[in-house]
């Protein structure tokens, strides 16, 4: 196994530098846009991307922001009135217990302020042995308290029913703020189930709207494209099927059969008649001329100079316009011969166009079939796809 010297990496190192650098100067030569446009379009093209990603990013962050708040206020809402309901029901349950267990008559300070005490007061004395004989009464004196004892033993006992009955009320309300405490935290729970339920069914409704609106988009869309294609069709349907009755039709057709009126056969439809046919023309004409000369006999026939002379100017001015038709008639057909003649000496022409470029083009394939023979005969070394290969490879 060979052993890399120092001196080996270092040249491999600058011949990798070399080619690294040397691509990297291909790719600006050979890159016209680059080269043209001079600047740098990767740069741009990554500071593009670049501002695209910070863009998302900054909306889809704002999206997540505008999503929490709304959601932070859902629950704010849920809390302030869970809150006001709590404090309702602390104040209504303080409220009940103070009418029912802190009503004024049970205060040990209500005889003070009793409006009834004058009317159930006793009477200022009893006997010697009333505990109301004070000594401002001057009813006892020093040293002839006879009841201390008793006295004492009551004190005593009242005392002792004051301390448990304050032990009890505050045991009760102990329990009844654990009760409350109790209530507070499953309505608690209760409320965060129901939330989590209805933001479940409002992602779960979400998802079906955003599916049904895909749906119904999808749907729009392919009716929208047959609806096209339908009238596309309807539409040359219809071009072709016009085009085909005007070709069929009377207008083009000149068919005098519509111009035929239903009150006789000699009647015809002014806005249908597209004039009399040549037949009729020189029937009419024909009759005219045995009329004229009908006319002509009966005239000098009866002597009458005057009358002769107007059938012979009526049958000059026929015979001018029968002339003129005639001219007319004749000058068309010789348009219409010469124009059928030029189109058929048009075709000639290009067809003798075509068949000398059929000759010119198959003398040339020949010519580049013997050169090419030629070229393959002189020429045997032919160049391959590296003989091209090589040129406009580097930069310098």
């Amino acid at each position: 196994m060979e052993v890399a010297q120092p001196r080996d990496l270092e040249q491999h190192l600058r011949l990798a530098k070399r080619s690294h650098g040397e691509l990297c100067r291909q790719k600006r030569i050979f890159n016209a846009r680059g080269r043209l446009v001079g600047g740098d379009t990767e740069a741009w093209d990554f500071q593009v991307h670049d501002r695209k990603i910070k863009e998302a990013t900054e909306k889809a962050r704002h999206e997540t922001f505008a999503a929490e708040m709304r959601q932070n206020d859902k629950i704010m809402c849920m809390l302030e009135g869970r809150e006001r309901r709590d404090k309702k029901s602390l104040c209504k349950a303080i409220s009940d217990f103070q009418q029912t267990f802190q009503k004024p008559e049970t205060r040990r300070e209500f005889d003070l302020s009793d409006p009834l005490a004058l009317r159930k007061d006793l009477p200022a004395r009893q006997s010697d042995n009333d505990i109301r004989n004070t000594v401002s009464g001057m009813q006892r004196f020093m040293g002839e308290d006879l009841n201390f004892h008793e006295r004492k033993r009551f004190q005593e006992e009242q005392n002792r029913e004051w301390a448990s009955q304050q032990q009890r009320e505050q045991e009760r309300a102990r329990a009844a703020q654990r009760r409350a405490e109790d209530l507070y935290f499953k309505t608690r729970l209760q409320f965060d189930e129901t939330a989590k339920h209805l933001q479940n069914l409002e992602s779960a409704t979400r998802k079906a709207v955003c599916a049904a609106v895909k749906e119904f988009n999808k749907n729009q869309a392919t009716e929208s494209v047959e609806r096209k294609t339908r009238e596309k069709k309807q539409e040359e349907e219809d071009n072709l099927a016009e085009i085909s009755n005007l070709l069929r039709g009377d207008l083009l057709s000149e068919n005098p059969q519509p111009a035929a009126s239903s009150l006789g056969p000699h009647r015809v439809v002014p806005d249908r008649w597209k004039g009399m046919t040549r037949e009729q023309l020189e029937h009419i004409q024909s009759q005219g001329h045995r009329g004229h000369r009908r006319q002509g006999l009966s005239a000098m026939d009866a002597g009458l100079n005057e009358e002769g002379t107007k059938s012979q100017e009526r049958q000059r001015l026929q015979e001018e316009e029968r002339q003129r038709d005639m001219e007319w008639d004749r000058q068309r057909v010789q348009t219409a011969r010469s124009t059928l003649l030029t189109e058929r000496q048009r075709q000639r022409g290009q067809r003798d166009l075509r068949r000398a470029l059929d000759c010119a083009n198959l003398t040339l394939a020949q010519v580049m079939i013997s050169q090419k023979k030629h070229m393959e005969e002189v020429c045997t070394n032919q160049p391959t796809e590296g003989y091209f290969a090589q040129f406009n490879t580097r930069s310098r």
